[in-house]
């Protein structure tokens, strides 16, 4: 058996080999015995960037090829500046180590059902409720310090200069409609003035998404019981966090947008709100309005960003 990682030099390599665990499980398994956990009912993840697997149910084992260190760098910093200063549960650091120039966390496994699987059977007073839920755990994640995560690249200033100078190339390659695809050279000098470059930074994990919490129900009530996955932590202005849950999950619902900013700590819901949360919807690093905005019919709902904004966040 191969006990040795094999270097890669391109995205798309690495993702056939993490398709293949017969070719990384044995290896996965032997930093595993390593550390002397039981490796007798392995679980591979399938899902996800990295190669992952299940160590019963309380462990879980997550290596990072050398080409993406940097969500080895954000996870890593993320569990340990978190640690203990949020009431919501989230991944404790095990074991740490690195293999063949592969960085690797052995994790706890928390208790839950993955939000993806539950979402979209909840009515809508728990969605409302949930929503609130995870507007109250962004502020509690903001509310740490930053520490080391200060360091972490990219900058926030250096960032957002760089995805406005994409924008306009990233929605047209994307096809992004040219109704939409027009408003954006206005937008972009909004947010400019709107996006603060210089403002104390907070912890931002950029995807508060179904895929990356966990749900439990007691009695008849659906709650938020844990997060997990921050490998693509920022530090920056915190209504960047907003946009996963507000593409994702409120799908331009009034109750639900309404549950998830007052959960935040946003009282009000103004245009300059509204205008400041679609340019960081367009610039944010995974931005693919067709693919992520889950309001049906939105392209004919709206002509333009103006009335996509007032879509999106009514009220």
């Amino acid at each position: 058996m191969s006990t040795t990682l094999p270097h890669f030099t391109d995205a798309e390599s690495f993702r056939a080999f993490r398709a293949d665990p017969s070719q990384w499980l044995p290896i996965a398994l032997d930093i595993a015995r390593g550390h002397g956990l039981d490796i007798s009912s392995p679980h591979v993840f399938s899902t996800g960037t990295n190669l992952v697997v299940g160590l019963g149910d309380k462990l879980i084992l997550k290596i990072f090829p050398p080409l993406l260190r940097a969500q080895f760098v954000s996870e890593r910093g993320s569990l340990t500046q978190l640690a203990g200063r949020l009431a919501l549960p989230i991944p404790e650091i095990v074991a740490e180590g690195e293999r063949c120039g592969w960085p690797y966390l052995v994790i706890t496994r928390l208790a839950g059902t993955l939000g993806s699987e539950v979402w979209p059977q909840l009515g809508e007073a728990q969605k409302e409720r949930v929503l609130r839920q995870i507007g109250e755990t962004i502020a509690a994640v903001q509310r740490a310090p930053l520490g080391p995560l200060a360091h972490i690249e990219p900058r926030w200033d250096d960032f957002m200069r760089a995805q406005m100078q994409g924008c306009t190339a990233r929605h047209t390659r994307l096809g992004l409609a040219p109704k939409f695809l027009a408003g954006l050279d206005d937008l972009l000098r909004d947010a400019a003035e709107l996006i603060p470059m210089d403002a104390p930074p907070v912890i931002l994990i950029g995807e508060y998404i179904p895929e990356n919490f966990l749900l439990a129900c007691r009695g008849d009530q659906w709650s938020l019981t844990g997060l997990f996955d921050f490998g693509d932590v920022l530090a920056g202005w915190r209504d960047y966090d907003l946009l996963g849950p507000s593409a994702f999950m409120a799908a331009g619902r009034p109750g639900r947008v309404q549950s998830l900013l007052e959960g935040f700590g946003y009282a009000k819901l103004d245009f300059a709100l509204k205008r400041r949360l679609m340019a960081l919807m367009l610039l944010h690093r995974a931005s693919d309005l067709n693919g992520h905005v889950c309001i049906e019919g939105w392209q004919e709902k709206a002509n333009d960003l103006v009335e996509l904004q007032d879509l999106i966040w009514p009220g």
